[in-house]
Protein backbone atom coordinates (compact mmCIF):
# COMPACT_ATOMS: atom_id res chain seq x y z
CA UNK A 1 0.00 0.00 0.00
CA UNK A 2 0.96 3.57 -1.08
CA UNK A 3 2.34 5.91 2.07
CA UNK A 4 0.11 8.90 1.80
CA UNK A 5 2.54 11.75 1.13
CA UNK A 6 0.76 14.40 3.61
CA UNK A 7 3.07 17.63 2.94
CA UNK A 8 2.75 17.26 -0.92
CA UNK A 9 -1.31 16.98 -0.45
CA UNK A 10 -0.81 20.11 1.76
CA UNK A 11 1.27 22.28 -0.59
CA UNK A 12 -1.33 21.39 -3.61
CA UNK A 13 -3.76 22.25 -1.33
CA UNK A 14 -2.75 25.50 -0.74
CA UNK A 15 -1.74 26.21 -4.16
CA UNK A 16 -5.27 25.41 -4.86
CA UNK A 17 -6.36 28.00 -1.92
CA UNK A 18 -3.86 30.76 -3.18
CA UNK A 19 -5.59 30.89 -6.96
CA UNK A 20 -9.09 30.21 -5.66
CA UNK A 21 -8.66 33.28 -3.29
CA UNK A 22 -6.90 35.52 -6.22
CA UNK A 23 -9.10 38.34 -7.00
CA UNK A 24 -8.43 37.90 -10.40
CA UNK A 25 -10.21 34.89 -10.63
CA UNK A 26 -13.59 35.96 -8.81
CA UNK A 27 -13.88 39.57 -10.14
CA UNK A 28 -17.43 38.56 -11.91
CA UNK A 29 -18.49 36.00 -9.89
CA UNK A 30 -18.23 36.94 -6.15
CA UNK A 31 -20.81 38.78 -4.40
CA UNK A 32 -19.46 40.30 -1.13
CA UNK A 33 -21.73 40.48 1.74
CA UNK A 34 -22.85 43.41 3.73
CA UNK A 35 -23.33 42.86 7.36
CA UNK A 36 -26.57 42.94 8.56
CA UNK A 37 -27.75 42.97 4.87
CA UNK A 38 -30.19 38.87 3.95
CA UNK A 39 -28.99 37.16 1.33
CA UNK A 40 -31.89 35.27 -1.34
CA UNK A 41 -32.69 32.12 -0.28
CA UNK A 42 -33.71 29.53 -2.45
CA UNK A 43 -35.53 27.07 0.43
CA UNK A 44 -37.16 30.08 1.81
CA UNK A 45 -38.81 31.23 -1.73
CA UNK A 46 -39.77 27.50 -2.12
CA UNK A 47 -41.95 27.83 1.32
CA UNK A 48 -43.34 30.97 0.73
CA UNK A 49 -44.66 29.46 -2.82
CA UNK A 50 -46.09 26.54 -1.72
CA UNK A 51 -47.43 28.85 1.36
CA UNK A 52 -48.88 30.75 -1.40
CA UNK A 53 -50.27 28.24 -3.55
CA UNK A 54 -52.17 26.82 -0.57
CA UNK A 55 -53.97 29.88 -0.31
CA UNK A 56 -54.40 30.06 -4.42
CA UNK A 57 -55.88 26.48 -4.16
CA UNK A 58 -57.25 26.32 -0.26
CA UNK A 59 -57.56 22.32 0.48
CA UNK A 60 -55.29 21.04 -1.89
CA UNK A 61 -51.95 21.72 -0.78
CA UNK A 62 -50.51 21.44 3.07
CA UNK A 63 -51.07 19.10 6.29
CA UNK A 64 -54.32 20.64 7.02
CA UNK A 65 -57.77 19.35 6.61
CA UNK A 66 -59.40 22.55 5.61
CA UNK A 67 -62.91 22.88 7.59
CA UNK A 68 -64.95 25.32 5.16
CA UNK A 69 -66.02 26.66 9.20
CA UNK A 70 -62.98 28.30 9.99
CA UNK A 71 -61.47 29.33 6.40
CA UNK A 72 -61.02 32.87 7.16
CA UNK A 73 -58.78 31.36 10.50
CA UNK A 74 -56.39 29.26 7.93
CA UNK A 75 -56.25 31.58 5.28
CA UNK A 76 -54.92 34.22 8.19
CA UNK A 77 -52.70 32.02 9.44
CA UNK A 78 -51.23 31.59 5.70
CA UNK A 79 -50.87 35.31 5.20
CA UNK A 80 -49.31 35.83 8.29
CA UNK A 81 -46.37 33.53 7.51
CA UNK A 82 -46.03 34.65 3.97
CA UNK A 83 -45.90 38.13 4.86
CA UNK A 84 -43.00 37.06 6.99
CA UNK A 85 -41.38 35.34 4.49
CA UNK A 86 -41.59 37.57 1.56
CA UNK A 87 -40.74 40.73 3.53
CA UNK A 88 -37.65 39.35 4.17
CA UNK A 89 -37.00 37.88 0.43
CA UNK A 90 -38.03 41.25 -1.06
CA UNK A 91 -35.62 43.08 1.45
CA UNK A 92 -32.87 40.62 -0.08
CA UNK A 93 -33.86 41.28 -3.37
CA UNK A 94 -32.91 45.40 -2.45
CA UNK A 95 -30.31 44.74 -0.58
CA UNK A 96 -28.48 42.46 -3.23
CA UNK A 97 -29.44 45.13 -6.19
CA UNK A 98 -28.11 48.06 -4.65
CA UNK A 99 -24.75 49.68 -5.53
CA UNK A 100 -22.63 50.90 -3.16
CA UNK A 101 -23.37 54.97 -4.31
CA UNK A 102 -26.56 54.56 -3.97
CA UNK A 103 -27.97 52.64 -0.99
CA UNK A 104 -30.36 53.57 1.49
CA UNK A 105 -30.43 53.17 4.83
CA UNK A 106 -31.26 49.62 6.06
CA UNK A 107 -34.54 51.04 7.84
CA UNK A 108 -35.44 52.44 4.75
CA UNK A 109 -35.12 49.26 2.89
CA UNK A 110 -37.01 47.57 5.36
CA UNK A 111 -39.72 49.64 5.31
CA UNK A 112 -40.20 49.52 1.13
CA UNK A 113 -39.93 45.97 1.53
CA UNK A 114 -42.90 45.91 3.90
CA UNK A 115 -44.84 47.92 1.96
CA UNK A 116 -44.20 46.04 -1.11
CA UNK A 117 -45.04 43.11 0.64
CA UNK A 118 -48.53 44.67 1.61
CA UNK A 119 -49.37 45.20 -1.67
CA UNK A 120 -48.33 41.83 -3.06
CA UNK A 121 -50.78 40.30 -0.61
CA UNK A 122 -53.19 42.72 -1.57
CA UNK A 123 -52.73 41.23 -5.14
CA UNK A 124 -53.10 37.64 -4.08
CA UNK A 125 -57.22 37.41 -4.70
CA UNK A 126 -56.51 38.91 -8.23
CA UNK A 127 -54.10 36.29 -8.56
CA UNK A 128 -56.58 33.28 -7.38
CA UNK A 129 -58.87 34.57 -10.59
CA UNK A 130 -56.88 34.77 -12.75
CA UNK A 131 -55.49 31.29 -11.99
CA UNK A 132 -58.78 29.84 -11.69
CA UNK A 133 -58.98 31.03 -15.51
CA UNK A 134 -56.04 29.03 -16.42
CA UNK A 135 -56.87 25.66 -14.49
CA UNK A 136 -59.84 25.90 -16.02
CA UNK A 137 -58.90 26.29 -19.46
CA UNK A 138 -56.81 23.45 -19.28
CA UNK A 139 -59.56 21.12 -18.15
CA UNK A 140 -62.20 22.59 -20.65
CA UNK A 141 -58.99 22.16 -23.37
CA UNK A 142 -57.72 18.39 -22.55
CA UNK A 143 -60.16 15.21 -22.88
CA UNK A 144 -57.74 13.62 -20.22
CA UNK A 145 -58.88 15.28 -17.32
CA UNK A 146 -60.74 13.77 -15.08
CA UNK A 147 -61.36 17.13 -13.27
CA UNK A 148 -60.42 20.66 -11.85
CA UNK A 149 -58.42 18.69 -8.87
CA UNK A 150 -56.34 16.85 -11.12
CA UNK A 151 -55.24 19.68 -12.91
CA UNK A 152 -54.40 21.57 -10.01
CA UNK A 153 -52.90 18.12 -8.41
CA UNK A 154 -50.95 16.68 -11.30
CA UNK A 155 -49.98 19.14 -14.05
CA UNK A 156 -46.68 20.40 -14.73
CA UNK A 157 -48.30 23.77 -16.21
CA UNK A 158 -50.21 24.78 -13.35
CA UNK A 159 -47.14 24.58 -10.92
CA UNK A 160 -45.31 26.38 -13.90
CA UNK A 161 -47.90 29.13 -14.23
CA UNK A 162 -48.72 30.11 -10.95
CA UNK A 163 -44.78 30.55 -10.19
CA UNK A 164 -45.47 33.42 -13.14
CA UNK A 165 -47.98 34.68 -11.74
CA UNK A 166 -46.67 35.17 -8.36
CA UNK A 167 -43.20 36.27 -9.91
CA UNK A 168 -45.06 38.32 -12.35
CA UNK A 169 -47.10 40.37 -9.57
CA UNK A 170 -43.61 41.22 -7.64
CA UNK A 171 -41.72 42.51 -10.70
CA UNK A 172 -44.84 44.85 -11.26
CA UNK A 173 -43.94 45.79 -7.80
CA UNK A 174 -40.80 46.90 -8.38
CA UNK A 175 -39.06 43.74 -6.36
CA UNK A 176 -35.50 42.68 -8.24
CA UNK A 177 -33.80 39.41 -8.70
CA UNK A 178 -36.63 37.72 -6.28
CA UNK A 179 -39.41 37.49 -9.62
CA UNK A 180 -36.60 35.85 -11.22
CA UNK A 181 -35.58 33.34 -9.04
CA UNK A 182 -39.11 32.56 -8.60
CA UNK A 183 -40.25 31.08 -12.22
CA UNK A 184 -36.27 29.69 -12.60
CA UNK A 185 -37.52 27.59 -9.19
CA UNK A 186 -40.70 26.72 -12.12
CA UNK A 187 -38.53 25.89 -15.23
CA UNK A 188 -36.15 23.62 -13.07
CA UNK A 189 -38.84 21.25 -11.80
CA UNK A 190 -41.01 21.38 -15.04
CA UNK A 191 -39.00 22.17 -17.90
CA UNK A 192 -41.07 25.17 -18.84
CA UNK A 193 -39.25 28.36 -19.05
CA UNK A 194 -41.46 31.50 -18.01
CA UNK A 195 -39.67 35.10 -18.18
CA UNK A 196 -41.48 37.09 -15.22
CA UNK A 197 -41.38 40.05 -17.07
CA UNK A 198 -43.33 38.36 -19.73
CA UNK A 199 -47.73 39.83 -20.18
CA UNK A 200 -49.76 36.96 -20.26
CA UNK A 201 -53.49 36.76 -20.48
CA UNK A 202 -56.46 35.41 -18.69
CA UNK A 203 -57.70 31.42 -19.41
CA UNK A 204 -54.06 30.34 -20.48
CA UNK A 205 -52.85 26.98 -20.91
CA UNK A 206 -49.90 24.91 -21.23
CA UNK A 207 -50.93 21.12 -22.55
CA UNK A 208 -47.62 18.54 -21.68
CA UNK A 209 -45.30 21.56 -21.25
CA UNK A 210 -41.60 20.25 -21.09
CA UNK A 211 -39.63 22.87 -22.99
CA UNK A 212 -41.80 25.46 -23.84
CA UNK A 213 -40.35 28.49 -23.87
CA UNK A 214 -41.97 32.29 -23.41
CA UNK A 215 -39.14 35.46 -23.61
CA UNK A 216 -39.26 38.50 -21.06
CA UNK A 217 -41.05 40.44 -23.57
CA UNK A 218 -43.47 38.18 -25.19
CA UNK A 219 -47.35 39.34 -25.11
CA UNK A 220 -49.82 36.80 -24.84
CA UNK A 221 -53.79 37.24 -25.06
CA UNK A 222 -56.40 35.85 -23.38
CA UNK A 223 -57.41 31.80 -23.96
CA UNK A 224 -54.17 31.00 -25.76
CA UNK A 225 -52.88 27.74 -25.69
CA UNK A 226 -49.22 26.04 -26.49
CA UNK A 227 -48.31 22.52 -26.53
CA UNK A 228 -45.21 21.15 -25.19
CA UNK A 229 -41.40 21.97 -27.11
CA UNK A 230 -43.08 25.76 -28.48
CA UNK A 231 -40.36 29.06 -28.19
CA UNK A 232 -41.57 32.27 -28.62
CA UNK A 233 -38.71 33.64 -29.06
CA UNK A 234 -35.87 36.36 -30.25
CA UNK A 235 -34.60 36.56 -33.93
CA UNK A 236 -31.66 38.26 -33.09
CA UNK A 237 -29.93 40.67 -30.49
CA UNK A 238 -29.07 43.94 -31.88
CA UNK A 239 -25.95 45.15 -30.40
CA UNK A 240 -24.95 48.90 -28.55
CA UNK A 241 -21.64 50.85 -29.81
CA UNK A 242 -19.34 48.55 -27.42
CA UNK A 243 -20.69 45.24 -28.85
CA UNK A 244 -22.61 44.65 -26.17
CA UNK A 245 -26.72 43.28 -26.83
CA UNK A 246 -29.03 45.99 -25.98
CA UNK A 247 -31.60 45.07 -22.62
CA UNK A 248 -35.36 45.41 -22.26
CA UNK A 249 -36.23 46.33 -25.99
CA UNK A 250 -39.34 44.06 -27.40
CA UNK A 251 -37.62 41.23 -29.71
CA UNK A 252 -40.46 38.55 -28.62
CA UNK A 253 -43.90 37.87 -30.32
CA UNK A 254 -47.07 39.23 -29.51
CA UNK A 255 -49.86 36.83 -29.63
CA UNK A 256 -53.70 37.85 -29.64
CA UNK A 257 -56.53 35.99 -28.29
CA UNK A 258 -57.58 32.45 -28.87
CA UNK A 259 -54.55 31.24 -30.29
CA UNK A 260 -53.32 27.72 -30.26
CA UNK A 261 -49.74 27.15 -30.97
CA UNK A 262 -48.97 23.16 -31.33
CA UNK A 263 -45.82 21.29 -29.94
CA UNK A 264 -42.21 21.95 -31.21
CA UNK A 265 -43.04 25.03 -32.78
CA UNK A 266 -40.97 28.50 -33.14
CA UNK A 267 -42.26 31.84 -32.88
CA UNK A 268 -39.16 34.36 -33.51
CA UNK A 269 -39.02 37.89 -33.42
CA UNK A 270 -41.63 41.30 -32.80
CA UNK A 271 -43.76 40.00 -34.92
CA UNK A 272 -47.79 39.55 -34.24
CA UNK A 273 -49.57 36.03 -34.28
CA UNK A 274 -53.28 37.65 -34.93
CA UNK A 275 -56.11 36.07 -32.76
CA UNK A 276 -58.07 32.96 -33.70
CA UNK A 277 -54.79 31.56 -35.26
CA UNK A 278 -53.47 27.92 -35.39
CA UNK A 279 -49.82 27.00 -35.57
CA UNK A 280 -49.47 23.78 -36.48
CA UNK A 281 -46.18 21.68 -34.74
CA UNK A 282 -42.52 21.77 -35.58
CA UNK A 283 -42.80 24.96 -37.77
CA UNK A 284 -40.81 28.00 -37.58
CA UNK A 285 -42.39 31.34 -38.02
CA UNK A 286 -40.34 34.84 -38.54
CA UNK A 287 -43.47 37.07 -40.37
CA UNK A 288 -46.58 38.26 -38.83
CA UNK A 289 -49.71 36.48 -39.59
CA UNK A 290 -53.09 38.28 -39.68
CA UNK A 291 -56.09 36.66 -37.61
CA UNK A 292 -57.90 33.79 -38.61
CA UNK A 293 -54.21 32.37 -40.02
CA UNK A 294 -53.65 28.70 -40.16
CA UNK A 295 -49.87 27.91 -40.55
CA UNK A 296 -48.68 24.18 -41.08
CA UNK A 297 -45.85 21.91 -42.35
CA UNK A 298 -46.42 20.66 -46.34
CA UNK A 299 -47.45 17.22 -46.52
CA UNK A 300 -44.64 15.25 -47.54
CA UNK A 301 -44.60 12.88 -50.03
CA UNK A 302 -44.56 8.98 -49.21
CA UNK A 303 -41.88 7.18 -49.23
CA UNK A 304 -41.97 4.56 -52.06
CA UNK A 305 -40.74 1.08 -51.63
CA UNK A 306 -39.39 -1.18 -53.93
CA UNK A 307 -38.56 -5.04 -52.52
CA UNK A 308 -38.97 -3.64 -49.53
CA UNK A 309 -36.23 -1.01 -49.80
CA UNK A 310 -36.93 2.81 -48.87
CA UNK A 311 -36.48 4.86 -51.76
Amino acid sequence: MRKINQKDIDNRLTKAIRELSDPKSYDLVCHEHRLGEPMPSIDKLAKMVDKIRQIIFPGYFGDINLNLGTIEYYIGVMIDEVFELISEQILAGLCFSCSDNERPEMLQLEKDASQIATKFIEGLPEIRRVMTTDVNAAYLGDPAANGIGEVIFCYPATRAISNYRIAHHLLKLGVPLIPRIITEMAHSETGIDIHPRAEIGEYFSIDHGTGVVIGSTSVIGKNVKLYQGVTLGAKSFPLDENGNPIKGIPRHPVVEDNVVVYSNATVLGRITIGHDSVIGGNVWVTNSLPPHSKVVQVKSRQAEFVDGSGI
